[in-house]
């Protein structure tokens, strides 16, 4: 039975599942739950997309360069959780997020127009807040919990081809 899940095909579909996984539950806490995705958690799920693309490329019969995609989607898991980690850094204050969804903006020099003009353009999710935490991790970093994890397996498919 053990011996069934470690082997290169079973590995890959986990990975999958794990992406497909990751992204059912962010789609649901925002159409469900109703929390709103801010930038980065956008940019976070795009790689996981890629990662189910390189399990298609690697289950599919025929696929040709098994081993690159195996690559290709523990790159993309990688760098999801990658994203991750920079965003739960932006959540934490440790650094400054994209001026596009954190309060980074220098307001000194502006007028009343444009600083009013700036607040009406500005995202209403920004990625600087925590919406949701467990653990005390917010979203953003157990994506990254996960997505390192779903790399390793990724990796470990290709050692056992």
């Amino acid at each position: 039975m053990i011996a069934a899940l470690l082997r290169p095909r079973a590995l890959v579909l986990l990975a999958a599942a794990g992406s497909a996984g990751l992204l059912l539950a962010a789609l649901a806490f925002e159409h469900l739950g109703g929390l709103a995705p801010c930038p980065l958690c956008i940019w976070q799920r795009w790689p996981h997309v890629v990662a189910l693309a390189g399990a298609l490329a690697v289950v599919l019969p025929g696929s040709l360069g098994g081993a690159w995609w195996a690559l290709v989607g523990a790159g993309g898991a990688a760098t999801s959780g990658g994203i991750g980690v920079y965003h739960a850094g932006v959540e934490q204050g440790w650094w400054s997020g994209p001026t596009a969804c954190a309060a980074a903006q220098d307001l000194s020099g502006m007028s009343a127009e444009d600083l009013l003009e700036a607040i009406l353009a500005a995202p209403v999710v920004r990625c600087d807040e925590i919406p949701w935490e467990m653990f005390g991790l917010s979203m953003a970093a157990w994506n990254a919990v996960a997505s390192f994890a779903l790399a390793g397996v990724w990796l470990a498919s290709l050692r056992r081809a």
